[in-house]
């Protein structure tokens, strides 16, 4: 049998908003291997719960972080230097859109929206990896994003968030490509609909939700234990010869052509 073992590895978890989210489910997977975590949140609303969630895990950091600001990323780089002095485990989860660019019309869609779910969901790996880059460099590290499948096909009222997407998992690829001489693999999880925050934030949810099990060859929505699963794997050894992939978590439903 062979057993994941992160022990004496330190994860840097954002996107974390409540126990419903993925990256938080990533975060628990990577904990019960022994990795000792850090969880990061944007804005005093999300601050109790995440320090809540962090609550149940010993030892695990909380530190703010809003991707917008340069300042508070190179804060938390330099927390992370001083406590631990290396990254080996980076799980990106943030997303954002605006709600009008979500409800309304894709054509229709804001220049300061497109900018915004851009800036936010696809830019923030890139600016987080650069920012951080000498802490992950240090022993090697994993990095997963998630994303979603309208990176790659349309999904209705998904809108701006589905270039955002597409944007993301091409700077997997770039970032793979570059970052792999220095011990660093970079990979993206793009699950099925989960009802998380974020995920009820699109019209119709419920109803894509629905017809995502019907179609699925497994039958069923993906859980959060899923996903937590899925990450493990991506960011532990067992995955270490994979990087630049969009590895599907989805209980088949992309394979299916109707």
């Amino acid at each position: 049998m062979v057993a994941v073992d992160l022990s004496g590895k330190h994860a840097l978890v954002m996107g974390v908003a409540n126990h419903r989210s993925l990256a938080w489910a990533i975060a628990r997977s990577l904990h019960q291997a022994g990795a000792t975590l850090c969880l990061s949140y944007a804005g005093e609303r999300l601050k109790s719960s995440v320090e809540e969630l962090a609550a149940s895990v010993p030892g695990s950091l909380v530190l703010e972080c809003d991707v917008t600001r340069d300042e508070t990323i190179d804060a938390v780089a330099r927390t992370l230097e001083s406590r631990w002095g290396s990254v080996e485990l980076l799980v990106h989860g943030i997303a954002f859109a605006r709600r009008e660019d979500l409800e309304g019309s894709f054509v229709a869609t804001s220049r300061e929206g497109f900018q915004t779910a851009l800036e936010v969901s696809a830019y923030s790996l890139l600016n987080v990896t650069n920012r951080l880059l000498p802490l992950l460099e240090r022993r090697g590290a994993s990095i997963v994003t998630l994303s979603y499948l309208a990176a790659e096909r349309a999904v209705p009222s998904y809108n701006v968030m589905g270039s955002a997407k597409a944007v993301l998992e091409q700077s997997v690829r770039q970032l793979a490509y570059e970052l792999g001489p220095k011990g660093i693999r970079v990979n993206a999880l793009s699950a099925g609909p989960v009802s998380t925050l974020a995920a009820r934030g699109v019209r119709g949810f419920t109803d894509m939700l629905k017809k995502h099990a019907e179609r699925a060859p497994l039958k069923r929505n993906i859980t959060q234990d899923d996903v937590g699963k899925a990450g493990l794997f991506l960011l532990s050894d067992l995955a270490s010869g994979v990087t630049g992939e969009v590895v599907m978590v989805d209980g088949g439903y992309s394979i299916v052509a109707w």
